[in-house]
């Protein structure tokens, strides 16, 4: 009896994993991405459908305001022009409340949404939620989703210093391109 129980708690940590939420399916290039609803730093909410038809930047990042986090999205901004010319939106995600979104973008000029994922919902849908010096967030990876929808590439190894120069090269390999005038 002890062993079966033993045995059930262990299968039930490796369905639910140490965060306490249940495991996202694995996501693989070509699957379809996973739908999300998040309010950004202006308390507007963003829907994955609402970018139909365009490439999809979605970077989740640990915390607003620590150094690689704003690395990471000072580079995105400072590359901002070449990914709007290959209609490309950039849309960077942590548990992060709007507030502390709004601030965040406000102190370096972002020119992009960053999506509030304050329940973790969006995180445990892509499978980036973690524990980081005993705090819930969300690792540092990226999807490129393509214009139907589908994740194109997977980043799980991320330098925030030369990662979105990385992603726009991504982005021209795969086809990638300014619209005609």
């Amino acid at each position: 009896m002890k062993y079966a129980i033993s045995l059930q708690l262990v299968l039930l940590s490796v369905l639910v994993g140490a965060s306490g939420h249940a495991a996202a399916e694995e996501i693989t290039v070509g699957m379809p991405a996973p739908e999300f609803e998040l309010l950004d730093q202006t308390g507007q909410l963003h829907s994955l459908e609402d970018y139909r038809d365009s490439w999809v930047v979605l970077y989740f990042y640990p915390k607003d305001e620590t150094p690689g986090c704003t690395t990471e999205a000072c580079e995105f901004r400072d590359n901002i022009f070449a990914f709007r010319e290959i209609n490309a939106q950039i849309l960077g995600v942590s548990f992060d409340g709007v507030e502390s979104h709004k601030s965040f973008a406000e102190h370096y000029e972002l020119p992009f949404p960053l999506l509030a994922d304050t329940d973790g919902k969006a995180a445990d849908a892509y499978g980036v939620r973690t524990k980081m010096f005993g705090w819930t967030v969300a690792k540092r990876e990226t999807f490129l989703i393509d214009p139907a929808g589908n994740v194109a590439r997977h980043y799980n190894s991320v330098k925030p210093d030369t990662h979105s120069v990385e992603v726009l090269a991504d982005l021209k390999a795969l086809g990638a391109q300014a619209a005609p005038n």
